[in-house]
């Protein structure tokens, strides 16, 4: 990757501009090992990017320790744990980028406003116990579970800072003695054995940390740390002022043998009944309601313990079986389940719109229809890297569809052409050393390995790729595989756009020049009234949508601009309240967009027809924490982090004709069972999107019922859980999708519920 640039802005250069191809924007927080910046990527998703100071930068036991930290939080991204995004342990500047979760710390909220009360305390003990389950089930011990590592999401608790963890069958042991850990939440064999550390060190953890929820203090309380240690050893700890219902247990997790404490099975199975819910789950919006958080109108804590990072995703490993078809019962609408998060923004996939207004039965179950696959064509599944063999390692692709073919790329492949009919890989290019092959590869000839370049984008004809550190734009001949041209793009800071046949390359100015995706042959250059650094996006054709914040600082406005890609022509702007993304376009080029709120959910869905230039925005009665908006017909769909699937009617008229609805707003709600799903497709009334397990999915657009599933796709040791989803690709009468265990399959879309 190209070297983090420095803003030159503070003397030791502690602020670099960039962190591989995300923009810094600012400080969230700073701590010993390194400083955590906000960042936002090209499609929009709000990031967490902890970057190592210089100093550390250096040392080679530092960077293997980091190099770690990023492989334990990889392992353990779920729906207890900030997700990681992206990362380079290995770069001049090591740096991890994980979602960008609002939300106080427990030791915030308890040095705020005090103890937490009973229901509390029971929900978040078992919102710890399963995170631990999870965590424990990936193979990692973290080590250092207190309260400035635990962030209070709305959706229950979130674990986070992997600094110290370590797998079970890590190479790297604690040196003779140095401790690692937090004192007051430090398990007695790691001040005795720390070699020996093991999962029981955690419960021991979450024992002290539930003590000091409820409490304000721990279970053994000093000045000095090392009285503390003394205490943790050899004394029984302090359990005043526990509810007495779980005080028992709470003994129990403090046992000084680690073979003598509960697993976190036990824990949950032992927990008493929490009175305003199931304290077996942390879910709902009731879990910690958001008063007893965040005082009314007051911002969010800014600091490195709770900044801390899923763009984009891994879904819940316990979390496989789907739910049942959604009924007319069950779609009343429900308060959506918070968490914080950021949208991610994808395509419509595929060509036309299906307007909301059809003739269909809205009650009857779309679930099989004829299919453009062929009557004898059958499912298929291939692998993208040729030595894909099962050996635990996550490989999965990123696809596109065009010139009748799929393009993957995947670790070690920087595109590959599978035949749409039959799967076959008609060729591979490599990726060596992170640069582009020298040329297209027979399939099962090339080594594979390394991180996965970006999904490519036929443009032009052409099958474009970008390398993994996005320094390099190549075009492909789709029939061979051999480079047409070949452009630099290092200085675009991964600010590389499509457009239908046009490439929009944007310089740190704001400049933006276009060039053919067919010739590589430069079109015009030249900024954008408004925009200093427009983000780009496009929904097929030649129209490229750009938003920037509006004015000097944004306030809270945003700057819309419709452009044609080709001629570098102004179709129309707009300045727009609010924090505003793109998320697709309906019937009359209208384009949609959806409105943040300060802690980045999504409060409202707008609609703006150029043609009379108006405006509808239909606010959400409850944010979402979204991680993929798309639009389709007359509606706006929003997959949250939690499963939720909702529905936004952005007409009158749209609504009027769903059963039940009142008026614009929530069409429907489907929880879905998969957290932090993959990025929404929607085409001929369906939405497909993915899960971290490699399962593929469909709801009916219309009713908001689930149509069908695959099975899941995991590596064969049992983990690889993706933590940045590809999205499936709709085209031709099939969804391909792709899998942890680096397969690429195709279904029918005739019949979901036949899906294998």
């Amino acid at each position: 990757m190209p070297p983090l640039r420095r803003t030159g802005a503070d003397p030791e250069a502690e602020d670099p501009g960039y962190a591989g191809q995300y923009r810094l924007e600012g400080r969230l927080g700073s701590g010993g090992m390194g400083v955590v910046h906000l960042a936002r990527s090209a499609s929009g998703l709000r990031l967490a990017v902890k970057v190592v100071h210089a100093e550390y930068a250096v040392d080679p036991e530092f960077r293997a320790r980091f190099r770690q930290e990023v492989a334990a939080a990889r392992l353990v991204s779920g729906a207890f744990t900030a997700p990681v995004v992206d990362a380079d342990p290995d770069g001049v500047r090591p740096w991890m980028a994980t979602l960008y979760i609002p939300g106080p710390t427990l030791s915030e909220r308890v040095k705020r406003s005090g103890p937490l009360g009973g229901d509390e305390v029971r929900r978040l003990a078992a919102g710890l116990a399963e995170a631990l389950r999870d965590i424990h089930r990936a193979g990692v011990v973290h080590r250092d579970l207190k309260p400035s590592n635990v962030l209070l999401a709305e959706d229950g608790p979130k674990v986070i800072d992997f600094g110290i963890s370590r797998p079970y069958d890590s190479e790297l042991r604690t040196e003779t003695g140095k401790l690692i850990g937090t004192p007051p939440f430090m398990a007695p064999e790691q001040f005795q054995r720390p070699r020996e550390v093991g999962p029981a060190a955690d419960v021991f953890a979450l024992a002290s940390l539930l003590v000091h929820a409820a409490t304000g203090r721990g279970p053994f309380e000093s000045e000095s740390p090392y009285i503390v240690a003394y205490q943790v050893v050899h004394n029984e700890p302090d359990l005043t002022g526990v509810p007495e219902d779980l005080v028992p247990l709470i003994r129990a997790c403090l046992a000084k043998d680690p073979g003598e404490r509960p697993t976190p099975d036990a824990i949950m199975a032992r927990l008493p009944h929490a009175g305003n819910g199931d304290a077996g789950s942390v879910r709902g919006a009731d879990t910690f309601p958001h008063t007893s958080l965040l005082s009314p109108g007051s911002p969010a804590p800014r600091d490195s313990e709770r900044t801390h990072v899923r763009a984009a995703t891994a879904a819940r490993p316990d979390a496989v079986p789907g739910p049942a078809p959604a009924t007319g019962r069950s779609r009343r609408r429900r308060a959506p389940w918070i968490v914080a998060a950021a949208v991610v923004l994808s395509a419509l996939a595929g060509g036309g719109y299906w307007l909301l207004r059809g003739t269909d039965d809205p009650d009857r179950p779309l679930q099989t229809r004829p299919t453009a696959a062929g009557a004898d064509w059958k499912p298929w599944a291939t692998s993208v890297p040729g030595d894909a063999s099962g050996d635990g390692r996550v490989r999965a692709g990123f696809c596109a569809y065009g010139e009748a073919a799929l393009y993957c790329s995947a670790p070690g492949v920087q595109a590959a052409r599978i035949d749409a009919a039959g799967g076959q890989v008609v060729w591979r290019r490599p990726v060596e050393d992170g640069k582009p092959g020298r040329g297209a590869a027979p399939a099962g000839t090339e080594r594979s390995g390394g991180l996965a370049p970006p999904a490519p984008v036929v443009s032009g004809g052409l099958v474009h790729v970008t390398t993994p550190d996005g320094s390099r734009l190549t075009a492909l001949d789709p029939a061979t595989g051999e480079p047409r041209w070949t452009r630099n793009v290092s200085v675009y800071g991964g600010r590389v756009y499509h457009a239908g046949d046009t490439v929009l390359l944007v310089s740190a100015d704001g400049t933006v020049t276009a060039v053919d995706g067919a010739t590589d042959r430069q079109l015009w250059s030249h900024r954008l009234p408004g925009h200093a650094k427009p983000v780009f996006s496009s929904y097929g054709g030649g129209t490229a949508y750009a938003v920037s914040p509006a004015g000097a600082g944004g306030g809270h406005r945003t700057q819309v601009l419709a452009l044609d890609a080709r001629r570098g022509t102004t179709l129309w702007q707009r300045t727009a309240d609010g924090d505003l993304t793109t998320v697709g376009v309906g019937p009359r080029d209208a384009l949609y967009l959806t409105a943040a709120d300060s802690d980045n959910r999504v409060s409202a869905v707008v609609r703006y027809d150029p043609a009379d230039r108006s405006e509808r925005r239909v606010p959400l009665g409850t944010p979402l924490n979204a991680t993929s908006a798309v639009a389709y017909g007359d509606a706006v769909y929003l997959l949250s982090t939690d499963g939720g699937l909702t529905a936004v009617g952005t007409t009158a008229e749209a609504a009027k004709e769903m059963k039940g609805a009142k008026g614009p707003g929530q069409l429907w709600r489907l929880d879905t069972a998969v957290a932090n799903g993959s990025a929404l497709v929607a085409t001929d009334r369906r939405l497909y999107f993915s899960a971290a397990d490699g399962r593929l999915l469909a709801v009916d657009a219309g009713r908001g019922a689930l149509l069908g599933q695959t099975a899941p796709r995991l590596t064969k040791a049992g983990r690889g859980y993706l933590d940045l989803l590809p999205a499936p690709v709709a085209a031709d009468g099939k969804v391909f999708g792709a899998a942890p265990d680096g397969t690429v399959f195709a279904v029918s879309d005739h019949d979901p519920a036949g899906w294998r």
